[in-house]
C-alpha cells in the first residue's frame, strides 16, 4: 500500500506559473493525470468571459476545449481544429480540440484590470493579472520528477 501511494505521489503533476524575467513562481496548483484546468479572462473589448481548458494526459498538457460567448474581435473557430457547437446562449464551445501544447508550456502576458487572466483548477482560482500584470508569465505542467 505504501509503495502504491509513493508511486501515485511521483506521478502527480503541478501547473506552475512563473515570471519569465526572473523565474519567480507566482502560482502552483496540483493537476494529477486525467484532471484539467482552465485559463479564464474577460475579452478586452466586449468584457465577457472566455476560457481555454486543458487536461493533464499522462504528463502532457493538452488543450481540450474553449468557450467563446461571442464572435468578437480576435475570437473564432479554425476549421479542422475541434468541433464548434452552440452553448445555447448565443456563444459557442470548441470541443475535442485535443491539441498537445509543445513542451507542455507556453508564455502568457496577463492583461490589466477587467481582463483579469486567471488559472482555474477545481474550486481554486488564481488571478495572474493581480500578481503579474503585463509581465511575461510561463505556464507549465511540471511532473514531480522534473522539479
Amino acid at each position: 500500500m505504501a509503495l502504491l501511494l509513493f508511486a501515485q505521489a511521483l506521478a502527480a503533476e503541478d501547473l506552475v506559473a512563473t515570471r519569465v524575467e526572473d523565474g519567480t513562481e507566482i502560482a502552483r496548483l496540483e493537476v494529477p493525470n486525467g484532471t484539467g484546468w482552465c485559463v479564464l479572462w474577460h475579452h478586452s473589448v466586449e468584457g465577457f468571459e472566455v476560457s481555454d481548458c486543458y487536461e493533464n494526459r499522462d504528463g502532457r498538457m493538452v488543450l481540450v476545449q474553449s468557450h467563446l460567448p461571442d464572435f468578437a474581435a480576435g475570437l473564432g473557430h479554425i476549421p479542422g481544429r475541434g468541433e464548434q457547437v452552440s452553448d445555447g446562449a448565443g456563444g459557442y464551445f470548441i470541443l475535442n480540440i485535443d491539441e498537445p501544447v509543445p513542451g507542455d508550456a507556453y508564455i502568457l502576458r496577463p492583461g490589466l484590470g477587467r481582463v483579469d487572466h486567471r488559472l482555474s483548477v477545481g474550486e481554486q482560482i488564481i488571478s495572474l493579472s493581480a500578481v503579474a500584470p503585463r509581465e511575461r508569465v510561463r505556464i507549465a505542467l511540471i511532473g514531480n520528477l522534473d522539479q
